[in-house]
């Protein structure tokens, strides 16, 4: 059986195989496993004697069943005995990943005095009388909450709260690995709205910004919108602006690349919940020439029923000519196509008819609205939502440094000339030297990333409160050496 869908280092497995000691066993092994469809990645020898060979097998599949299949495939090999079966992903999730450590030694008496009773009432006195000094003198001024109910995560739907936690926890690790900021799951075992901000407004005191993560839409738009109205530090809901952030990034570049301007060319985005919705949003902001929105109940146009507010929002600032037909339809001609909702929703003859040097992002994932192996056949620029498909669009190109840079100036929102400014200094990491159809976006390992977008963030904060937390633009180690009140 080969599959159609493609491996991914998401379902990554390590086979523990024997074997009889000839010539060409290891051979037959990886063709095996060629012929099912997987990609070998690794394999090693773990031990030997006269007769047996014990190998660990590694390679991507593309899902569960596939992996099974694999291994079915290769038991049925003669000679071939195979041991143990790993699924790497599971056993990097064992136990979580991440972890609180302390900052501070507490070898002994007189530290320990210090950073708790009786020395810390001090500090928790200064405090009382000055809260805005609980951003200098707590874990504040580093902090993020990252906030789900578990209705909308990944594509996975509504999976409730603890099934969300692994997500939040390799957000919290994304956070600290690319942006230096401390983040934590809140998960919270409610989808009511009212209770939502409630609790999120009750724990903000401890947080430097507040990260809303995979709650579905509507309701996150009106917990957003409420919450940024009552909080006095930053409120960002990752689905809606990390996504059109790194997603306007990509389409600047790709309009380099194919020479178009984006105030000429005409958009289809399939999915208008709340990444589609930012997206289309954000690329109004900037001038595009008309956009089509397509969702399950068709394209949205004027006169359509039962519209949300936001889709009536949409249907009367996108859709010039009202159009009213499928997603097919609506590609025909069309410059770009951004798909940010399900599967398998369109074909490469699809795409053969936009238009000329047409530029297609299919981030759904795992799996993309049309294979990209297809679409290349026809369209000019490809990116999807894939880490083992050139022009990945990952939104961990932008929170790390907006956050960042929202930290470092003690902003108290997150504003649309951020997001504008963070989408220029990401487009622009990509020098003109580098562009090309495969490199539209940089790697995320790309340490010049957060950095940029965090100085695009601090640049973007006007008025007093950029001003009164100068030394929190400094680089940690400066900020050590910068001048400190006595207390």
């Amino acid at each position: 059986m080969v599959t159609t869908r493609l491996p991914s280092a998401g379902f990554s497995i390590t086979i523990r195989i024997a074997v009889t000691a000839d010539a060409s066993s290891i051979g037959r092994l990886t063709t095996c496993v060629g012929e099912a469809g997987a990609i070998v990645t690794a394999l090693d020898v773990v031990d030997s004697d006269p007769t047996r060979v014990l190998v660990d097998l590694t390679c991507d599949t593309a899902d569960s069943s596939h992996a099974d299949q694999v291994v079915k495939q290769l038991e049925a090999q003669d000679g071939v005995d195979v041991r143990k079966v790993s699924d790497r992903t599971f056993l990097l999730h064992l136990g979580g990943k991440i972890e609180v450590t302390s900052k501070v030694a507490l070898r002994n008496r007189d530290e320990l005095s210090r950073a708790y009773t009786p020395g810390v009432a001090r500090v928790c006195m200064a405090i009382a009388e000055n809260p805005a000094d609980a951003r200098r003198l707590t874990i504040k001024r580093n902090t993020v909450a990252v906030v789900s109910d578990g209705s909308a995560v990944l594509g996975l739907g509504n999976i409730g709260p603890a099934a969300a936690m692994p997500v939040m926890e390799g957000k919290a690790a994304l956070f600290k690995r690319f942006g230096g900021v401390d983040a934590w799951p809140v998960v919270l075992d409610t989808q009511d709205t009212d209770e939502i901000v409630k609790i999120v407004k009750a724990i903000a005191p401890a947080y430097g910004g507040i990260n809303l993560e995979d709650i579905a839409a509507p309701r996150c738009f009106e917990i957003e919108a409420r919450l940024r109205e009552q909080l006095d530090i930053p409120v960002f809901h990752d689905d809606q602006h990390g996504t059109a952030i790194c997603v306007l990034a990509a389409l600047t570049n790709a309009l380099r690349v194919v020479g178009k301007r984006l105030e000429d060319v005409r958009v289809v985005v399939s999915g208008a919940g709340a990444a589609g919705t930012a997206i289309m949003k954000l690329l109004l902001r900037q001038g595009v020439g008309d956009i089509i929105a397509y969702d399950r109940k068709g394209a949205l146009h004027r006169g359509l029923a039962d519209m949300s507010e936001t889709w009536q929002w949409l249907a009367e600032h996108t859709n010039k000519s009202n159009y009213s037909g499928d997603l097919p339809g609506a590609i025909v001609g069309a410059d770009v196509f951004i798909g940010v909702s399900a599967p398998n929703l369109l074909t490469g003859d699809d795409i053969a008819r936009m238009a000329e040097k047409s530029i297609v992002f299919a981030l759904a994932n795992p799996d993309p609205e049309v294979d990209p192996r297809e679409a290349r056949q026809y369209a000019a620029v490809v990116a999807t939502g894939r880490s083992d498909q050139p022009n990945q669009i990952n939104n961990v190109l932008a929170f790390p440094g907006v956050f960042r840079g929202m930290l470092d100036v003690a902003a108290t929102e997150f504003t649309e000339e951020m997001a504008l400014a963070a989408a220029r200094a990401i487009a622009d990491v990509v020098g003109e030297d580098k562009l090309n159809p495969t490199v539209i976006v940089p790697s995320v390992f790309d340490p010049k990333v957060t950095p940029a977008v965090a100085a695009a963030i601090r640049a973007a904060v006007r008025g007093p409160v950029a001003a009164a937390h100068n030394t929190a633009a400094l680089p940690e180690a400066e900020l050590d050496e910068a001048p400190k009140e006595t207390f």
